[in-house]
This record gives C-alpha cells, sequence and structure tokens, in this order.
C-alpha cells in the first residue's frame, strides 16, 4: 500500500488515462503547474499494479487523476464503467485521493499535438496514451487553477 505524501507543501499529481489495451501515465511537476507524460502500460500486465505502485511511489504522488470517458452527450458507457472499475482497484491498494476526471476529446487533442509536432505514426502509437493522460491531467489542474483564481475574487 502506498501512504499518502502529505504536508509537504508541494503534490505531484499522476494522471491516467484507462484504455482497453493500454494505460497511459502522466505527472505533474512539485508545483502542480505543468503536466508530462510518463509512460504507457500494457493493460493486461499482470505487472501493472506493481508498475503503477512503483510510479506513484518513485514520484511521490498525492493524488491521482483517472481520465472517465463520457459520451458526447455526457453519458457513460462500457469505458466509462471500465475506468471506474480501474478507480475502485487503485482505491483498494493505496491510500492516496483519487479523483476521476471528464476525458472527452483528450486522445483527439493529444493525437492531434503529435502529429503538428512531426512524431511519426509508429511512435505515436507508442506515446499517445501518455500523451492523452497529460492532457487529461492538465485539463484538472487548469479548471483547479480557475477555480481557485474565482475563489479569491
Amino acid at each position: 500500500m502506498i501512504p499518502s505524501g502529505g504536508g509537504t507543501g508541494r503534490t505531484r499529481v499522476l494522471g491516467v488515462d484507462v484504455g482497453s489495451v493500454r494505460i497511459g501515465l502522466a505527472v505533474s511537476d512539485e508545483t502542480c503547474t505543468l503536466a508530462s507524460p510518463v509512460t504507457t502500460l500494457p493493460n493486461e500486465s499482470r505487472s501493472l499494479w506493481r508498475r503503477i505502485e512503483r510510479e506513484m511511489e518513485d514520484r511521490q504522488v498525492e493524488r491521482v487523476v483517472i481520465g472517465l470517458p463520457r459520451r458526447l452527450d455526457g453519458s457513460e458507457g462500457e469505458a466509462a464503467e471500465h475506468a471506474r472499475k480501474f478507480a475502485a482497484d487503485l482505491a483498494r491498494r493505496t491510500s492516496v485521493p483519487i479523483e476521476l476526471w471528464d476525458e472527452r476529446f483528450t486522445t483527439t487533442i493529444a493525437e492531434r499535438t503529435l502529429i503538428e509536432s512531426g512524431v511519426r505514426r509508429k511512435r505515436r502509437r507508442e506515446v499517445i496514451d501518455s500523451v492523452a493522460a497529460a492532457v487529461l491531467l492538465q485539463s484538472w489542474i487548469d479548471a483547479r487553477r480557475i477555480a481557485s483564481a474565482r475563489a479569491t475574487r
């Protein structure tokens, strides 16, 4: 079990894009300003949970944000159910707070970004899930910053 860091004044957040084939991971910087892709893991790997726990521990993660895939109308389907199950499984393995975050369009944005950056198709397939995780985590970070700014007005 991974203990919560707490009280450091610095917070690293892990973003997780759960796909049926691969799981993308991204992490925030200590100031929770910028999200960066970390790695992509096979979803069926026997060592999946051990790898995620090691990433959380090595990066001193104090919160996890898991992408919740919604349909365009906001409803949830099978993919959202899979993400919720993943979040529940992770919650049983850690004391770190876990949040679900709307991830609509993250993969599309990630792919467009990679194409515009000139990343070749084969390489895009290898990294798209971690880039999508960074897009969803950055969205979460930005929303918190906006909410915080509104609260101080």
